[in-house]
């Protein structure tokens, strides 16, 4: 009896549990891609994916800088629970994350590329895997990928790997951008048109150039080494891009972000979904596939039923909170949204929103261009009031005002929704045991 138990047991987790690449780009203006509806250039490595596999409409990042998007892809928890609720602060030491939860599980866990925010270590206990540039302000990109098909090829355990581009970060000088005609850029309708715009933004594309070749590289090496059949292939965006009104915000062009899933024989081919998914839900998705009991303390949720095309929904709201330390003065924010409407909370109206990058003189010279546009022209000052001036309340419908120009917070037909989300918001800051406005100051290191 007890040899019959023992063979079960071991039957528990299957010798064909699948391996997880995980691709993920770095300030990516998700809208930029042709597969997401982008007109200014054809990435056809990421929407080959798109074109094989599942592709998510409603991905949010819940704190729109990169240390905390990653730490709450890591740990399945929200900025507030994990500690890094300020861009650059570290999660707590006692932080378990995917490589303690996979780990756990039997797979090898590893990462390569930007790395800054697996601090500290006992935290995140990936394996290093050379080849990809750690330093998201580097200007020298290159990759090789010889550990990378060492590791994915080494026999005996499932693996999950990161693979963190440093693309489309700044600074934008890597890649091509004469690609590009300035002139003919279809820039988004949140941007003041001034012709440093236009010249940056041609640099941006041209590192989102370099991002789609490395996941067509990424792609050929799986094929390569026959690992394509047995491996989970998962591109993330991270957040919005560094242009005003971007990262470091809670409008969809810093928090929406895109995700692509393809998984053979599980995921259907040029498939698309409207299920509402926050990064904190893919560490649950990944302990889940893995074969792994639910963790009931996780703020995520695993949406295997949507991969697996059983479901159709996994959350009926996405939160998200933003805090201005270490990047400016205090000025935090808190939203939700259902996927069509969000309701966003300044919590502090009275004061100037600013950020360091925006008013370095040396730093690109958009925001500048922007204000001096704004002086004579009326619609360029209302774009540029519209980023450092803020309401109290804001409330968008998203799928008719995507860039959130419209603010219809002052309309008394949505006064009860208005008010309904406000509610379901201060719950889930309570849950999250987040004080709102005295949450964004300086801390002890």
């Amino acid at each position: 009896m007890s040899m019959l138990v023992s063979a079960v047991k071991a039957q528990t987790k299957p010798a064909t549990r699948p391996n997880v690449i995980i691709i993920m780009a770095d300030d990516l203006d998700s809208r930029q891609l042709s597969c997401y509806g982008g007109q200014n250039m054809k990435t056809k490595y990421i929407d080959q994916l798109a074109d094989e596999g599942l592709k998510f409409n409603h991905l949010y990042a819940s704190h729109a800088t990169c240390v905390p998007t990653r730490a709450s892809l890591f740990t399945g928890l929200y900025p507030m629970r994990h500690g890094s609720f300020q861009n650059h602060k570290p999660v707590y030491k006692n932080m378990k994350s995917i490589g303690h939860y996979l780990g756990d599980l039997g797979y090898r866990v590893g990462l390569t590329g930007k790395d800054h925010s697996t601090k500290p270590k006992t935290a995140f206990p990936f394996d290093s895997v050379g080849g990809f540039q750690p330093s998201c302000v580097s200007s020298n990109d290159a990759y090789i990928l010889d550990d990378v098909q060492r590791y994915i090829t080494t026999p005996g355990t499932p693996f999950c790997l990161f693979i963190m581009s440093i693309n489309p970060h700044k600074p934008w000088d890597l890649g091509d951008p004469t690609e590009f005609n300035a002139d003919k850029l279809v820039l988004p309708p949140n941007m003041v048109d001034t012709k440093e715009t236009r010249q940056q933004f041609c640099k941006y594309l041209a590192e989102i150039r370099r991002l789609d070749d490395q996941v067509g590289d990424i792609v050929k090496l799986l094929k390569k080494t026959g690992q394509d059949k047995n491996t989970i292939l998962i591109f993330l965006g991270e957040q919005g891009p560094q242009f005003p009104g971007g990262k470091w915000t809670c409008w969809d062009y810093g928090q929406r972000s895109s995700m692509i899933v393809r998984w053979p024989g599980v995921t259907k081919s040029a498939e698309t979904t409207d299920a509402i998914v926050q990064y904190e839900d893919i560490t649950p998705t990944l302990i889940d596939i893995a074969g792994g009991a639910p963790i009931d303390t996780l703020d995520g949720r695993s949406f295997l039923p949507v991969l697996k095309g059983s479901a159709t929904a996994a959350r009926p709201y996405a939160f998200g909170m933003y805090n201005n330390i270490p990047e400016g003065p205090p000025y935090p924010s808190r939203n939700i949204c259902d996927g069509r409407y969000k309701l966003i909370l300044n919590l502090t109206p009275e004061r100037t929103y600013a950020i360091k990058w925006y008013n370095n003189p040396g730093d690109l010279g958009v925001w500048k261009s922007w204000q001096e546009k704004a002086s004579i022209d009326a619609t360029a000052k209302t774009l540029v009031d519209r980023v450092t001036q803020r309401p109290a309340v804001e409330f968008y419908d998203t799928a008719n005002d995507p860039y959130e120009l419209h603010n219809i917070a002052g309309d008394p037909a949505q006064a009860e929704k208005i008010e309904r989300y406000r509610g379901l918001l201060m719950e889930w800051m309570m849950q999250q045991k987040d004080d709102g406005a005295s949450v964004d100051r300086v801390y002890n290191k």
